[in-house]
């Protein structure tokens, strides 16, 4: 048996493809492809896609001299499927279909478990995913909102949280399923998921719900005053779903979803935008000192990622608040592609077993 394995992995995104080969833990190639609204604007629905994105990915993989044939496994972005344990999946029929149906919704990831499937048949080897957005390991109390009616909901930055908790667990010379994790996601959305030992008990929907305002999502809003908002006539329904995620937090506040942007007003002493920043970085602060409780205080680190974790300002403001709590941890960026690779490696090596979907529906 090969001592090097070859994965491709698979990342759709909404005017984007991204693919990498790695040979074990190491990426020997990538490519980001943008796609054009033009290109984009003929397909009515995710799924017509598909066979422009396969051929995209084909093509590219020819240009760059890798064989599909040398392939040992191809990983895909995983969907928005029906809520999984976290971990390594095989892609079978089951996953196909109910990604197709977009069973809880349409989203560009949704391509990532068919393009995989179809490609590893072309190559003879397995298709997998990774710790998809929908992966759900709450503990029963931490579903409670409040009424019935409206369960809280795990749906976050799962690859890339798991991810940057199992990097952090290295650095500490520690195992993963050993420790107690605060891991922290700060991007378009922001995500704050409570790990004890390798399972997230605990965490925000960091797509439409809960949690700290994000550069472009409200997060949690004063209840009362929303339902108001909702049956007052001011605001219509797509309005107001819009106004919770696309148009909400900082862009509602100062106009824009670019950190970079909001950096150098401040540095040019634009009082208004720190004032709004700091609120931000207050909020996400104020999560992480909840989750604490959950762990009755037994932290053994604060990890806080995403394209955000660049800025040393921001993450300072977020440390001197939460330091007392736990070591501070930083990666920036996002290792998506890398915890894409390394969830089908582990599966190639044998230290851990590919799941099967079986989700309770």
């Amino acid at each position: 048996m090969s001592d090097t394995y070859r994965i491709l992995a698979i990342n759709p995104g909404s005017t984007s493809t991204k693919i990498s080969v790695f040979e074990n833990e190491r990426e020997v190639w990538s490519i980001k492809i943008t796609h054009s609204n033009d290109e984009l604007s003929g397909y009515g629905h995710i799924f017509d896609q598909y066979d422009f994105r396969e051929t995209v990915i084909l093509n590219e993989l020819q240009k760059a001299d890798f064989a599909i044939s040398t392939l040992d496994a191809i990983v895909g972005r995983g969907g928005v499927v029906y809520p999984v344990e976290g971990g390594t999946y095989s892609v079978d029929d089951r996953l196909i279909e109910d990604l197709h149906k977009g069973v809880q919704g349409e989203h560009v990831s949704n391509l990532g478990a068919p393009i995989a499937r179809e490609l590893s048949i072309i190559a003879r080897c397995p298709a997998f995913i990774v710790d998809p957005v929908v992966v759900d390991e709450m503990e029963p109390l931490a579903r409670f909102s409040g009424h019935p009616d409206l369960p809280r909901r795990s749906i976050f930055h799962a690859l890339n949280q798991k991810a940057v908790a199992r990097k952090a667990a290295a650095d500490l010379g520690r195992n993963y399923s050993d420790l107690n994790l605060i891991v922290v996601h700060l991007g378009g959305g922001i995500s704050v998921g409570a790990h004890r030992k390798g399972r997230v008990i605990d965490v925000n929907n960091a797509l439409d719900g809960d949690g700290p305002f994000t550069p472009e999502r409200s997060g949690s809003l004063p209840v009362g005053d929303l339902v108001k908002l909702c049956f007052s006539g001011k605001r219509t329904h797509t309005e107001i779903k819009r106004m919770i995620k696309g148009a909400g937090g900082i862009v509602a506040y100062l106009g824009t979803n670019d950190m970079i942007v909001v950096e150098k007003e401040i540095k040019k002493g634009n009082s208004r935008y720190e004032m709004v920043y700091r609120a931000m970085a207050y909020q996400i602060s104020k999560e992480i000192g909840a989750l604490s409780t959950v762990f009755e205080g037994d932290v053994d680190a604060i990890v806080l990622t995403g394209g955000i974790a660049y800025d040393k300002t921001f993450i300072g403001w977020i440390t001197k608040r939460v330091e007392f709590i736990a070591e501070v941890l930083v990666y920036p960026g996002e290792r998506e592609m890398e915890a894409l690779a390394l969830g089908a490696l582990r599966v190639l090596l044998g230290t851990e077993t590919a799941k099967d979907y079986n989700p309770e529906r």
